[in-house]
């Protein structure tokens, strides 16, 4: 939601929504009457100004430039009131210049305090001054990474060099938003860090040209970015000599803190109001249609697919997200958040999402996330040299829960037996036993028959139905098939199969009219076949079950769990850890506790990969 007045450290300190207007504080007052300056302040701000300058090059004193910096601040936001937008561009970049020097000047390492308030204003004087910059410079259309720029001021001339610090390229951004004009509304956690710099959103520009990997980026995506600018004054230190400086645009998931002056200095942050900015985008809200997704599957096909929302990153580890039923990827974004907040998460991971029909039976998604994943997979690595990709984590609710967890399994010939008595041993075997259209014939033994990927190595589920849900009842699975539109081609694939192999196959609604509602059911004969099925001996699971300790009425009729999926059916026995947590079904999955444990998991996936290559690395030393 935009502010109607945009966020800023000094507004109290200074004022500057004041009707007299901005005003400097007490403690610059007492400087300046330290200093004898008061009057002369009062009379001729210039020249007080310059008097302060050539105390400071006489001998340079702590106090005096915060003083300086202070009253080139409110100077600026007066002169920026009153319209005279160049004066102001010339007291900020006096600021910034002076701040910088207050924070970094050797001439003050020996008396800089960084317990004084005073150190933290100047931060804060450094930011505001920088941003209001930097407005003034978009508002002109003067910002873009890579450029040089001469900006004429009457006190001086800055000559500008702007840097991307990131993994993007220059041409990536079609242009940036400010998060001080924004605020948080539906997101539950706001995550910054405090330092120096300009947090900005950086709308992202679709690239122009037929790469593969754009399918992958969702259209209208923005991205946290911190804009800091160091400046040089001029050697000579004559008036009228030009000072140089260098913007610099840093990803904040890659580096929160930066080497300036010879010390490491955090940078300001805020990866949440770029991450709502998305979610908050006409393009967005399209794709995240969960209703859509279930009553009409076949429309939803066209938005099926995996996405990221920050750059393909090598050496991350991915963790992919798969929402559940009657749901989209909007339902992982609190767990997103909050997650990524977290340094030695960031750092290490990357976090995609899935979205896929759910109005279809689990099992065809299963399917579609094995073949887009090979099909990621393809895009971005071909060669199969990122290791980090042969380590990625699923986290699946609900329904994703059984998405994610088939993609680990090895299918053998159970899968086929629940449709068919005709005994086949392997999947080219049944594609010949068939009769049918060639296509028609492959899509249903992908369906059938699979083998575990094998860069999947940990599953998280939550709340999911490994045994099925009562939910899916007789009123329920009646309601789905008049509701939801199941794809007429997976209608006509089945039904021609179905007429023209007599005889083959038994259960012949699974291949016609089972919708998601028919998937979930208890007696659905999938779940004793996924129970038996074998899994991938490199794979680890962990599971987070819901069980409300106070239910309501209606909720307690189906005895323990969180309202939709039963404490036992949510069991798995294969699980490395299991956590219960007093939550409902729909909400689970955004739960304090439930966030804890995912990175708790996330850690000890860390630690275990990380002791993998150790070992791995001391053998080929041996070697």
């Amino acid at each position: 939601m935009n502010r109607e007045v945009r966020e800023n450290a000094l507004s109290n300190t200074l004022q500057l929504l004041s009707p007299q207007g901005p005003q400097i504080s007490e403690r610059t007052w007492n400087t300046l009457r330290r200093f004898d300056l008061v009057d002369y302040y009062k009379s001729n701000h210039e020249g007080c100004f310059e008097t302060i300058r050539q105390r400071i090059s006489e001998h340079p004193d702590a106090e005096l430039i915060y003083a300086l910096s202070e009253l080139s601040y409110v100077n600026g936001k007066r002169a920026e009131q009153e319209g005279r937008i160049s004066d102001a561009l010339n007291d900020y970049g006096v600021t910034l210049t002076n701040s910088y020097d207050y924070l970094f000047s050797d001439d003050l390492e020996m008396t800089r305090n960084a317990y004084d308030p005073q150190f933290r204003a100047a931060c804060d004087l450094y930011n505001e001054a920088l941003e209001d910059t930097l407005r003034v410079l978009c508002a002109e259309n003067r910002i873009e990474p890579g450029q040089r720029y001469n900006i004429q001021t009457p006190g001086r001339e800055f000559i500008v060099r702007t840097e991307m610090r990131g993994k993007w390229t220059e041409e990536e951004f079609d242009h940036y938003e400010f998060v001080s004009d924004y605020e948080i509304q539906v997101l539950r956690n706001r995550h910054t860090t405090y330092g120096l710099g300009v947090p900005l959103i950086a709308v992202r520009r679709p690239l122009q040209n037929e790469d593969d990997r754009e399918k992958y980026y969702a259209k209208g995506l923005s991205y946290a970015v911190t804009a800091l600018m160091r400046c040089v004054p001029p050697e000579s230190g004559r008036a009228g000599e030009a000072t140089t400086c260098v913007l610099e645009f840093f990803d904040p998931l890659t580096a929160n803190q930066i080497e300036m002056s010879n010390q490491w200095v955090p940078l300001e942050t805020d990866l949440t109001t770029p991450l709502a900015f998305f979610l908050d985008n006409p393009e967005f809200r399209k794709r995240n249609r969960a209703t859509e997704g279930l009553i009409n599957p076949h429309h939803s096909q066209g938005k099926r697919g995996l996405y990221m929302l920050e750059p393909y990153d090598p050496d991350r580890i991915p963790v992919l997200m798969v929402h559940g039923l009657w749901s989209s990827p909007m339902t992982w974004m609190d767990m997103f958040n909050d997650l990524r907040s977290f340094p030695e998460i960031r750092e290490r991971y990357q976090f995609w999402f899935y979205l896929y029909p759910s109005g279809q039976p689990f099992w065809i998604s299963a399917t579609q996330l094995r073949s887009d994943l090979f099909a990621m997979r393809d895009a971005f690595d071909p060669s199969h040299r990122h290791k980090a990709l042969d380590q990625t984590v699923l986290v699946g609710h609900s329904m994703g829960g059984l998405v994610s967890r088939m993609q680990t399994i090895d299918s053998g010939d159970q899968f086929w037996k629940i449709v068919s008595n005709e005994p086949v041993e392997s999947p080219e075997e049944a594609l010949a036993k068939l009769e049918g259209p060639e296509e028609d014939r492959a899509k249903l033994v992908s369906t059938l028959f699979f083998r575990p990927n094998q860069s999947v190595k940990r599953v998280i589920t939550i709340a999911t139905p490994h045994a099925g849900s009562k939910f899916a009842n007789d009123l329920t699975r009646w309601f789905a098939r008049y509701l939801i539109k199941l794809p007429k081609m997976t209608i006509r694939t089945g039904s021609r199969l179905t007429d023209q192999n007599p005889g083959i196959f038994k259960d012949t609604k699974l291949l016609t009219v089972a919708n998601a509602i028919d998937s979930l059911a208890p007696d659905s004969p999938i779940f004793p076949v996924l129970e038996k099925a074998e899994r991938s001996p490199d794979v680890k699971y962990h599971n987070i079950i819901g069980v409300l300790q106070k239910p309501s009425f209606i909720t307690s009729q189906a005895g323990p769990g969180d309202g939709v999926v039963s404490q036992v059916s949510a069991g798995f026995k294969e699980a490395e850890s299991e956590l219960i947590v007093d939550a409902d079904h729909t909400k689970i999955h955004m739960n304090n506790k439930t966030i804890f444990e995912v990175r708790r998991i996330l850690l000890e996936h860390l630690r275990e990969v990380d002791a993998g290559d150790r070992v791995a690395g001391e053998e080929s030393l041996v070697r």
